[in-house]
């Protein structure tokens, strides 16, 4: 099974090359990689400690980070080192304060799984919420280097916990422990022979938690609210823009934010021209009176958490595709009541809050209409609603100190 990995892993890598000639994000995904051994050679000298960071994308660097940070903290002779799968998470993060070199992991070769780990040599390795890579997780195993998942989250339905699922049932034997985000996670380990799990929770939490402790202020943002009760959409798509633009097309006494997932200029022009409200996009911000206008749409990156704060209501896209809504932790710390889109399951935050009634899952413009209008009608409605969400974030942090107490001891 392993030879037959490590070929397929080789052809994946060829193809690669090829179909990054049509796609820009996959050439991202191939020339990114071609300087990593030097920029670690350059950033990490033979006799450093380290201490390595890996994260799939941009979600779980964000879900890693309260832990990154305390970790640089508690172990301050170390450097950092930070790895990323997706160029969706690379490109944003790539110039971080925390680690010391941010890198693209390479593919899952033997050879260079072990050219990765000699140059980079940490003491201490964590994989946050998943990715198993069996060639790096086998070097960290023979190098006895200690390696932890952290936010872990297991489901009945993955290759672990099905009969043919031995070749990546040995990959979790590599780690040392297991950091995992709810009992159910837990059980399905242990009923594959694994007790070296505990259950910490989510650190997301701990990383929205912080959020409250800076400095949110946007002055254009409160320009441009006016005073005005604000619906705040973040992170949404095509399918979820269908029924938000009828809902703001008829709507009045309210101003609405769009800060889309996708902010490619052919779409955020056709997304201002299905709008007959006034609009403004933030890349003309500079030369209008931003209180005059009734739609802001956000045509950059990087601000949607601070804009939030501003947000009376929000509403998280992303529901209404695979896998489904995009992060709703950051609007519910700032006590927003939320709505999202029906495919929320595989999210166990959105999940409790659905079902605490801080958030509402709509299903179509009919349900989206009622859920938008009980909430701007309703103001103690919309208050207990927001008061819900910032409980729920406050009630769930902690998984931080569970993590480096553990650490600590050992």
């Amino acid at each position: 099974m392993f030879f037959c990995y490590n070929v397929l892993v080789h052809i994946v890598g060829f193809l690669l090359n090829i179909v990054a000639l049509f796609s820009p994000k996959i050439k991202l995904f191939v020339e990114g990689r071609k300087t990593v051994f030097k920029t670690l050679s350059d950033k990490i000298s033979a006799s450093d400690k380290t201490i390595w960071f890996h994260a799939a994308s941009l979600g779980e660097y964000e879900q890693g980070l309260p832990v990154m940070e305390e970790i640089k903290h508690q172990f301050p002779d170390h450097k950092i080192i930070v790895t990323f799968f997706s160029p969706s998470g690379y490109e944003v993060r790539k110039n971080n304060t925390v680690a010391d070199a941010t890198v693209y992991l390479p593919l899952d070769t033997k050879s260079n799984a072990q050219q990765f780990l000699k140059l980079a040599h940490p003491d201490l390795v964590f994989f946050i919420k998943y990715e198993y890579w069996p060639n790096y997780l086998n070097e960290l195993k023979k190098q006895n280097i200690k390696t932890y998942l952290i936010s872990g989250i297991f489901r009945e339905k993955q290759s672990f916990f099905k009969w043919y699922g031995g070749f990546y049932r040995n990959a979790l034997k590599t780690f040392d422990y297991f950091f995992v985000q709810n009992d159910s996670s837990k059980k399905l380990l242990q009923s594959i022979g694994f007790n070296n799990v505990k259950v910490s929770g989510d650190t997301r939490f701990d990383r929205v938690a912080t959020i409250l402790e800076r400095n949110n202020t946007l002055a254009f943002i409160e320009e441009f609210k006016n005073n005005t009760t604000t619906i705040v959409i973040g992170s949404s798509w095509p399918k979820d823009e269908e029924i938000l633009i009828n809902y703001i097309n008829q709507s009045a006494d309210v101003k609405f934010i769009i800060a889309p997932h996708n902010i490619k200029s052919e779409q955020i022009q056709n997304l201002k021209a299905q709008l007959n409200k006034k609009t403004v996009l933030f890349s003309e911000k500079e030369t209008k009176n931003l209180a005059e206008f009734d739609v802001f749409i956000i045509d950059t990156i990087g601000i949607l958490t601070k804009i939030y704060s501003y947000a009376d209501i929000a509403y998280v896209g992303g529901g209404f595709g695979n896998p489904g809504v995009h992060n709703i932790l950051e609007p519910a710390t700032f006590g927003v009541p939320i709505v999202i889109g029906p495919n929320y399951s595989h999210f166990a935050e959105a999940t409790a809050l659905v079902n605490m009634e801080g958030c509402l899952s709509i299903k179509n413009q009919s349900e989206l209409n009622q859920a938008f209008d009980l909430l701007l009608q309703n103001e103690d409605e919309r208050f207990e609603k927001g008061h819900i969400c910032s409980t729920f974030v406050q009630m769930n942090k902690g998984a931080t100190k569970i993590i480096l107490s553990h650490i600590g001891n050992k």
